[in-house]
């Protein structure tokens, strides 16, 4: 391994290169552009032996690399906020016909007004798409899922795409250290590209014809049960990573001192390390208190979610984005998942449109939550805003 000094968007073009990937596509976004900028440099300087499509639209950069992937090539390609929602058509036919692609997401706040920070809303958007979405905390997590993203995919029993999402600036600009495997090494952990098919002119295959309901119906339980199988898959990809690499995260969670607390904190991203700062000063004070980090919003960890929530007292989740006329997504989704246990649960909504929230204000949210609990005992409190 060497250790290079990386922005979140460079790990993200390393990690294509280890990969081999053979076709990349893409159209500039900020604060996307850098990872395909990196890309073609490689590219170009003959670094990578990959071909570099240049098209007019990011509907037409994922309608490409889907088109290459179709055909056998492992393919990539990067986007951010309003590309990504003008992809939104093409996410569903790639999931719909279980190719496997890989793509960035820088995530980014949608307009209007225009806004290039970070908030989640633009990820958070394509749940529902059939994608595998995962969510990096830094530039060193950055590498490795989009490197085991290609394994994930690629797996017999998934065939899926999958979404690597990491913060805008926060993580995509911001230089820190990050451990490269040298190409033999990954190319001995990356077995070749595998799929359920490949168009060949050679042999005859019809994609994208009218279905008849069942059918549909049907397509559609397979794509649920590929994606049921990618939890187990997860877990041993991460499983084997750390034990040829040296690093694993914990499959499609990170428990952050949670199996003596008293109080659980849900969030994912790059803010989940002063979470962690914050946990720690709390429980400095006596607060017993721990962060439960999302890494993988698809599929989403009930399991894991129930298992650290039990005899709780009190779960708290921070969202970055929001389901208007509702709560935040990632409340929803828990508070859904808790239902029936004795548990107080919060929303909190912060960080919207890249308002910074560091460790004193996580600190102060906290203990406030936590106050709560001990005061009032089990509530339901959907979501409070947090604009500081």
């Amino acid at each position: 391994m060497v250790l290079m000094a990386l922005s979140g968007n460079h790990a993200v073009a390393w990690a294509v290169r280890r990969a081999r990937v053979k076709v990349v596509a893409a159209y500039p976004i900020t604060p996307q552009t850098t990872i395909v900028e990196k890309l073609a440099e490689f590219i170009d300087k003959g670094e990578m032996n990959a071909k570099m499509i240049r098209v007019e639209s990011e509907h037409s950069a994922l309608a490409a690399v889907y088109g290459a992937a179709l055909g056998g090539a492992r393919a990539f390609t990067a986007t951010s906020s309003h590309g990504l929602l003008y992809m939104h058509e093409v996410l569903w036919w790639v999931a719909g016909s279980r190719v496997p692609l890989v793509m960035a997401v820088v995530t980014r706040s949608i307009g209007p007004p225009w806004n290039i920070w970070s908030d989640h809303s633009d990820i958070m958007d394509q749940r529902d798409t059939g994608w595998i979405i995962a969510m990096a905390e830094d530039n060193q997590e950055v590498f490795d899922l989009t490197l085991q993203a290609f394994r994930i995919t690629e797996d017999e029993r998934v065939n899926l795409p999958m979404i690597v999402g990491l913060d805008a600036f926060i993580l995509s600009h911001t230089v820190a250290p990050v451990d490269i495997p040298s190409q033999e090494e990954v190319d001995a952990w990356l077995p070749e590209r595998k799929q359920l098919y490949v168009i060949d002119p050679n042999n005859k295959l019809q994609i994208g014809n009218l279905a008849l309901p069942k059918d549909y119906a049907m397509l559609r339980r397979s794509l649920e049960e590929a994606m049921n199988n990618s939890r187990k898959v997860i877990v041993e990809v991460d499983e084997e990573y750390g034990k040829v690499f040296g690093r694993k995260y914990g499959g499609l969670v990170e428990k952050y001192k949670c199996d003596d607390a008293k109080y659980i904190v849900i969030l994912m991203g790059a803010w989940s390390g002063d979470a962690k700062e914050a946990v720690d000063k709390l429980r400095e004070e006596g607060y017993p208190i721990g962060v439960l980090r999302i890494r993988f919003v698809r599929p989403f960890p009930i399991n894991e979610i129930i298992d650290v929530a039990k005899g709780k007292k009190g779960v708290m989740v921070i969202d970055r984005s929001i389901s208007f006329g509702n709560a935040g997504p990632l409340f929803i989704e828990v508070s859904s998942t808790l239902m029936g246990l004795n548990i107080a649960l919060k929303g909190v909504l912060a960080g919207i449109g890249g308002i910074d929230v560091g460790v004193n204000d996580f600190t102060e949210i906290f203990k406030k939550f936590i106050n709560e609990v001990e005061e009032y005992g089990t509530f339901i409190k959907r979501q409070e805003w947090w604009l500081r």
